[in-house]
């Protein structure tokens, strides 16, 4: 079997943040969002090859990351957009990718983006057991959240997909899909055949839609957590159940008489005095000097200084430098 990775995104709805950085290497806890998924790939015996997908101007990043991770079967596989107006749809890119590197085995898909509490390896095990073209799917528990996602209902045996809706307006259910799909070889030759129709390019939910009306596709359930880390709300989200509560700290990080609350990392250079922290994730040589900083995310080398900052994103290098209000 092979692997795809899809790490092609530019993530406009976590910037500044992420204007030059990858969103997938967004740290939560001691790694990133896409080396979990990486190291489940590389310890699956039944993986041969994985393709990280991404576009050229995120390419040297990816090169730099792998060289200094010890993944054996990692490779890039470079689509040729370097903004987003460029880009192909998820699907019009998979196309692509399984056309350059000549795919023909079995393949599992999964986002580069997404953090999940299951093992690769069980879905493998499911995808392998069922025979059938097969995706992960979770019950958000929210109907109103649904509407953002592909939406299923299963049949009683709870496992074959009876219906899918990509992005209802009114969700039959909570159960949404996960961007983590097994697709058949044969399944992969579907791909040109669903574009030729002049189909939906952009997310896979379309191509399952399609795909549900002409053959069997399961479900692999789960429960515990799902991330899919596209807002900053969601990022944090991830690093709080990462963290469970605790906070992390860098040896070569500077705190003095601050209050650190739940679920703060603190990484490498930042230097942080009389402040007050809770939820919050403060990036390399960021300053923050008096104030509050809560549910929001510090970008490398910004400077806040006796600030309020809630819900909020600062982008790397900027100064905020505003007198909080008196009590």
């Amino acid at each position: 079997m092979d692997a795809i990775v899809l790490a092609g995104g530019y993530a406009t709805r976590l910037w500044p943040i992420t204007r030059q950085r990858p969103k997938m290497f967004l740290p939560v806890g001691d790694t990133t969002v896409i080396d979990g998924v990486l190291e489940d790939l590389e310890t699956d015996a039944r993986i041969n090859d994985v393709y990280v997908s991404t576009n050229e101007r995120f390419a040297a990043d990816f090169e730099a990351h792998l060289e200094t991770h010890d993944y054996h079967k990692t490779q890039l596989s470079i689509e040729d957009t370097t903004d987003e107006d460029e880009k192909f749809g998820v699907i019009g890119a998979l196309a692509q990718l399984v056309d350059r590197e000549n795919l023909t085995d079995d393949t599992i898909v999964i986002a580069g983006d997404n953090l999940i509490s299951f093992d690769v390896s069980e879905f493998v095990d499911f995808f392998r057991q069922q025979a059938t073209p097969t995706l992960a799917a979770y019950d958000v528990g929210d109907y109103d959240r649904a509407t953002s996602y592909g939406v299923l209902e299963l049949d009683d045996d709870g496992r074959e997909i009876v219906a899918f809706q990509e992005k209802p307006d009114d969700p039959p259910s909570t159960l949404v899909s996960v961007a983590c799909y097994g697709f058949r070889a044969e399944d992969l030759d579907l791909l040109e055949t669903y574009l030729a129709g002049e189909n939906n390019p952009d997310e896979p939910g379309w191509f399952v839609q399609w795909l549900v009306t002409r053959e069997r596709v399961d479900a692999f359930t789960f429960d515990g957590a799902w991330f899919d880390i596209g807002t900053p709300e969601s990022y944090l989200d991830a690093v709080a159940w990462q963290f469970d509560g605790d906070s992390a700290i860098h040896p070569d990080a500077s705190v003095e008489e601050t209050t650190i609350g739940p679920n703060v990392h603190i990484m490498e250079g930042a230097r942080v005095e009389d402040a007050t922290l809770r939820d919050c994730v403060v990036f390399p040589d960021a300053t923050i000097s008096g104030g509050t900083v809560e549910r929001a995310i510090v970008g490398t080398g910004a400077e806040l200084r006796e600030t309020a900052v809630e819900s909020a994103v600062i982008g790397p290098e900027m100064t905020l430098n505003e007198t909080l209000p008196s009590q």
